[in-house]
């Protein structure tokens, strides 16, 4: 299973909205075929595992990290392709949600007299499916929010000069997380004062993020390289429904990106609402690269279910700029709770990973 759990990673950030899912097909104590959800054929995992096996499938242990599909979507059910190649035991991670599944394709297996096991390695599964799994049960993506910061958490000084305070290993690790998601989002701020492109560049990809703004005014910089680049990969800017002017809209448009118009309430964005619409579009796994104050929103929403932070060996001192704008703690009891996951070192920067409390 850990083997499976390997390779259903490789295709995070590749196959939103469907799970990337990994399969091991084992004959006899040797692996007789696997796989990998396929962005490309768009054959789940089980079935690029079985097509790789062929008759060595026949009594064999499959071993796969979500439920079986057990209905008609995309694909013919998984299920059924089990039971028509011969398996004789399943072993599965961890159930699928999604109401069209939820059971159903084990109780499938089962009546066609298959050995089903489920439950192994079910943690590290769910960790790995969890954007996907939130969709189906929190109706929303999950969103990882990234910060690079001094050892005193400023983002920039004073003057707003912040590339680059982390190093090239730290910052070649941010383009393989990027890469791990559907999507890179930043703020307005952000994209005013870095212009940043959003792409994955140090890492070995084949397929890019969507890059989003949130900018309720749609007041962003023009040209820039989000505009100069949007035939590359997707971009797509969130705005305010009836807050941005529709000539900025008209150009953005005929540039190539794609706008969402979300609800705003007390003059900002409602990211619930922001988050749920990314669901509808098909994200199951968002990273946050900034601003403080987008940052400090979507804590203060608790919409943050990860927190990655880079920290370098500088000190900018209280004049710097925050790496978290103010988020109206005068409590302790109410501030945000992360609990770590890993710590790692990254040539001379730390990373630490913190996950939301549930």
């Amino acid at each position: 299973m850990a083997h499976a759990l390997a390779l259903g990673r490789r295709g995070l950030g590749r196959v939103a909205p469907w799970p990337s899912v990994g399969c091991v097909i084992v004959r006899d104590g040797r692996i007789v075929g696997r796989g990998t959800s396929d962005p490309k054929t768009l054959r789940h995992a089980e079935i690029v595992a079985l097509d790789q096996a062929a008759e060595a499938a026949k009594d064999a242990t499959v071993y796969v990290t979500l439920e079986p599909c057990s209905h008609q979507g995309r694909t013919p059910p998984c299920a059924d392709a089990l039971i028509k190649a011969g398996v004789a035991r399943v072993v599965v991670a961890t159930s699928d949600p999604n109401p069209l599944v939820a059971g159903k394709g084990l109780e499938k297996l089962r009546s066609a007299g298959i050995d089903v096991v489920t439950g192994v390695c079910e943690a590290e599964a769910c960790a790995d499916q969890a954007g996907f799994l939130s969709v189906h049960t929190r109706g929303r993506p999950t969103l990882t929010l990234k910060l690079a910061t001094t050892l005193d958490g400023r983002i920039a000084t004073a003057t707003g000069e912040s590339q680059w305070i982390t190093g090239p290993e730290a910052r070649r690790k941010v383009h393989s997380l990027r890469a791990s998601h559907d999507c890179v989002m930043v703020g307005g701020g952000t994209a005013r004062a870095d212009n940043p492109s959003l792409t994955v560049r140090d890492a070995d990809t084949s397929a890019q993020p969507v890059r989003l703004v949130v900018s309720r005014r749609l007041s962003l910089p023009w040209p820039s390289k989000l505009v100069e680049t949007t035939g590359q990969s997707p971009v797509w800017i969130v705005h305010g429904d009836g807050d941005a002017d529709p000539a900025d809209m008209k150009r953005w448009r005929e540039a190539g990106a794609k706008l969402l118009p979300v609800p705003a309430q007390t003059g900002q964005i409602n990211l619930t609402v922001l988050l749920t619409t990314l669901a509808d579009e098909g994200l199951t796994r968002v990273f946050c690269e900034g601003g403080g104050a987008f940052a400090a929103s979507l804590l203060a929403a608790g919409l943050v279910d990860d927190l990655i932070v880079f920290t370098a060996g500088k000190v900018f001192g209280a004049e710097g700029q925050p790496g978290i704008g103010a988020l109206g703690v005068s409590q302790l009891a109410n501030a945000p709770v992360f609990d770590l996951v890993e710590t790692a070192r990254f040539g001379a920067d730390v990373m630490h990973h913190w996950r939301a409390r549930a």
